[in-house]
């Protein structure tokens, strides 16, 4: 599958590693980003360099309007979107449950879950055969946290993410005969500044030699994975949660 490709929060990490990949897969990439947008021009800069095509857009995932404006720029700017990755997510701060503050909590859940959900209803609508749409496919990334559950650090992000994995299971039921194909990504311990975000920068560090692999693992691993999901050769897979966590 080629086309366009909306990747939330591409300006960096797993998401950055994706837009790269996804353009070097021939798709033409619409960066989103919310408040960084150098970060995002450099991975439209890097797609550009190399013969590709990109845009970035700021847009917040979690906000109607936002996502529709979203998807209409990426249109415009791009073509017909054939593919979404729900990349954008965000781990509130490390601590236990009766620490967690309710607007922690409050935007753990509003980018994490009902960013996803909203994007890919925008996606549905616009890719459905039902609704007149030529179909596409859409990958959600989740978290290992999901299954760990996280205790004593981040245990309302490791709930946010088995809401992702529910929905995901459902909506690719929902949707499979429209055309369209839903799978997830599970991600373990990736070397990205999400632990730096979450207020432990040494987390990465302390956590790795405890992996069966004894390493952390790599955004262009997981995104090698992400692409794969989108592509014609997992042409029959839909409704699955794959782990990208080095044996964890």
């Amino acid at each position: 599958m080629s086309g366009s490709i909306i990747i939330t929060g591409s300006g960096r990490g797993i998401g950055a590693a994706t837009a790269v990949l996804a353009a070097q897969r021939g798709y033409a990439v619409c960066v989103n980003y919310r408040e960084r947008r150098e970060s995002a021009d450099a991975v439209v800069a890097t797609i550009r360099k190399s013969g590709g095509k990109a845009c970035a857009v700021a847009a917040e995932n979690c906000v109607e309007t936002d996502v529709a404006r979203l998807f209409d720029a990426a249109e415009r700017e791009l073509g017909p979107v054939r593919a979404l990755v729900n990349n954008a997510g965000v781990p509130g701060r490390i601590g236990r449950v009766e620490n967690l503050e309710l607007d922690t909590l409050r935007r753990v859940l509003d980018v994490n879950v009902i960013g996803t959900v909203l994007c890919a209803r925008e996606a549905v609508r616009r890719m459905s055969t039902r609704r007149g749409g030529s179909g596409g496919a859409i990958v959600n990334v989740s978290s290992m946290a999901s299954r760990t559950g996280s205790p004593g650090e981040l245990v309302h992000y490791a709930a946010a993410k088995a809401a992702v994995e529910t929905f995901n299971y459902g909506l690719a039921a929902e949707v499979a005969a429209e055309g369209i194909r839903v799978n997830c990504v599970s991600a373990g311990l990736i070397a990205t500044d999400i632990h730096a975000e979450a207020g432990d920068a040494e987390r990465l560090h302390r956590y790795a030699t405890r992996m069966p692999m004894a390493r952390a693992g790599r955004p262009d691993e997981v995104a090698a994975v992400i692409v794969w999901l989108l592509s014609d050769e997992a042409s029959y897979i839909t409704g699955a949660t794959l782990p990208v966590a080095g044996g964890r």
